[in-house]
């Protein structure tokens, strides 16, 4: 992995409902209207106008992204992807990259110089965090290689142990940046 590359990624621990970011990326259901995990939270710290906004926007499929206003949350937006139901078939590992490449060009396309990822598809949708945190890595690499108005990418992690799978998949170089908690 490229330096130059590593060097504009980080790895925290914690609620990315508070970070100060252009966009979080929430890891949302087909209709965009809410749900349970980092779902759950983003829309209850955002307040009712995200649900509203959401009502609008006719849903998201699998592997695609939208994007909304953040209302209450640090971050001015939100990009909303969905992440598959995790089977073990080969079509679950394209659609999950699809996931951070089509964020990613949704925040190239709107001037987002910084954005924050959970976990997608890892939590009640089943995908193993191991495999997950390698597509997202490496997803997010290939696009920021080819693109340098991409400022800082995070991976926000809730769990101690989600967290320390993608710190130790980063270079060593890259673990003295990623000891801090949000």
């Amino acid at each position: 992995m490229d330096k130059n590359i590593l060097d504009r990624i980080e790895v925290l621990q914690g609620d990315i409902t508070r970070l100060d970011v252009d966009a979080i990326v929430n890891a949302a259901n087909r209709s965009l209207l809410g749900g349970g995990g980092v779902d759950g939270a983003i829309h209850r710290a955002a307040g009712p106008d995200l649900l509203t906004e959401c009502r609008t926007i006719g849903g998201c499929p699998t592997g695609e992204a939208r994007i909304t206003r953040g209302y209450n949350l640090i971050a001015r937006h939100v990009i909303h992807t969905v992440g598959p139901v995790y089977s073990g078939k080969q079509s679950d590992s394209p659609l999950l990259s699809q996931c951070y490449t089509n964020s990613l060009q949704l925040a190239i396309d709107q001037d987002i110089s910084t954005i924050a990822f959970p976990a997608i598809s890892c939590g009640v949708y089943g995908y193993p965090i191991k495999a997950a945190c390698k597509i997202a890595v490496d997803s997010t690499c290939n696009i920021l290689k080819d693109n340098r108005s991409i400022k800082r990418v995070i991976f926000v992690l809730f769990s101690t142990e989600d967290y320390n799978i993608y710190r130790d998949y980063l270079p060593t170089s890259q673990k003295k940046r990623t000891d801090k908690k949000v």
